[in-house]
């Protein structure tokens, strides 16, 4: 995979909902953004074509290269809603029906993304929008009311990188690329967890590849033996916002 640059933006908001297709009476969150929502999300800025889910087509796992760090701490509340049926054609407005239920939100996310496109023309269409503070449709953190803000860290060279040894990763990682035994340093101090996730869907909207991601609650970097390559970023002087970083795409 000849990659040597990403453009890297942070995204945020007041709460987030990325719905468990699972649940049903009361809606779960997962507690990471799954790729597919990444997907929308990006689509979302760069105004790819939503009718028909056209968009997808250009977010295919050999397409779109898309890595995701935590930075702000996961923190999970819930809130009660009043939900209307819109089947019925009510008489008044005193005669719609509502159903009260609690949606579990993650509260006050913020989330870093590295992103790679094979088709240069949506790269650049996604790095203009990023520096223009600019996006066709409205971005959201999985519900539509859950509007979200972005800002452009910037654009970086990267390059692979491969050892046996522990080494910091601080984007989520998928476990297929952890190595089996003594994978994980649970000597260093964090919270872990690892959850089942949509990664790709095709045009109907049906999953077609899910991915088990591995990551630490409060954003915190992993120490990690990995079996494939990894990325790393060299920040030059002029970014205020630290020193390398090192990550993996979502696969």
């Amino acid at each position: 995979m000849s990659i040597n640059k990403v453009l890297i933006f942070d995204v945020w908001g007041d709460y987030a909902h990325f719905r468990r297709f699972y649940t049903t009476t009361s809606p779960l969150t997962f507690p990471i953004p799954p790729r597919t929502a990444l997907c929308g999300l990006i689509g979302a800025i760069t105004g790819l074509e939503k009718e028909n889910n056209e968009y997808l087509k250009y977010f295919t796992l050999n397409k779109a290269f898309i890595g995701l760090r935590l930075i702000n701490p996961l923190r999970k509340v819930r809130i009660a809603e009043n939900i209307i049926d819109t089947e019925k054609s009510p008489k008044s407005f005193y005669d719609i029906k509502r159903t009260r239920i609690r949606y579990e939100f993650i509260k006050n996310p913020k989330y870093r993304i590295y992103f790679y496109h094979t088709d240069e023309n949506v790269y650049k269409e996604l790095k203009e929008n990023l520096i223009n503070h600019k996006s066709v449709y409205t971005p959201c953190l999985g519900l539509s009311e859950n509007i979200a803000n972005f800002a452009f860290v910037g654009e970086f060279k990267v390059k692979s990188e491969t050892t046996g040894e522990y080494v910091q990763i601080n984007s989520v990682l998928p476990t297929e690329k952890i190595a089996e035994k003594q994978g994980i340093n649970f000597n260093s101090e964090g919270e872990y967890f690892s959850i089942q996730v949509p990664i790709e869907l095709n045009l109907d909207r049906i999953v077609t590849r899910y991915s088990d991601i591995f990551f630490e609650r409060t954003g915190k970097p992993v120490e990690a033996k990995l079996i494939s390559p990894y990325w790393s970023i060299d920040y030059n002087y002029n970014y205020k916002g630290g020193t390398n970083e090192n990550f993996v795409f979502i696969e």
